[in-house]
């Protein structure tokens, strides 16, 4: 039996995309998304919150499209797969970073000096590259 996943994230960018292109001429942008997330702890009513960070990759148009657009601190929805990778650091210890290859992401707006997101109306933006067309 075949599997699927798909993950849907929404954070702010840690840094402005970043367009290069492979032998073969294949775009793609790299850049990171923070998601925070907030909560009071029940037993002590402290104030909590964990940021994740997520390290995405952009291909063909979209990443075309993610590299001109996509600035730091910009709030963004992101979707596409993503998956674990262990490395070990310049300093020799073991670490793992969260990879989501992106097949199509949303901009959502831009933080204000507040950290508040403004309300701000984008269209969702998808890879060319589609896997099951429906041409329904």
């Amino acid at each position: 039996m075949a599997g699927w996943h798909q993950t849907i994230i929404i954070g702010n960018v840690g840094r402005d995309a970043e367009l290069r292109y492979t032998q073969e001429g294949t775009a793609v942008a790299n850049f990171s998304v923070a998601v925070t997330e907030r909560w009071n702890d029940s037993e002590t009513s402290e104030k909590r919150e964990k940021t994740t960070w997520y390290r995405v990759s952009a291909w063909r148009k979209l990443g075309e499209t993610a590299a001109q657009y996509i600035k730091k601190g910009m709030q963004i929805m992101v979707e596409g797969k993503c998956h674990a990778s262990a490395f070990t650091r310049n300093d020799g210890t073991l670490a793992a970073s969260l990879e989501l290859t992106a097949s199509n992401f949303q901009f959502l707006g831009k933080r204000d000096e507040n950290g508040e997101a403004p309300q701000e109306d984008f269209a969702p933006v998808s890879d060319d590259k589609k896997e099951n067309d429906i041409p329904f």
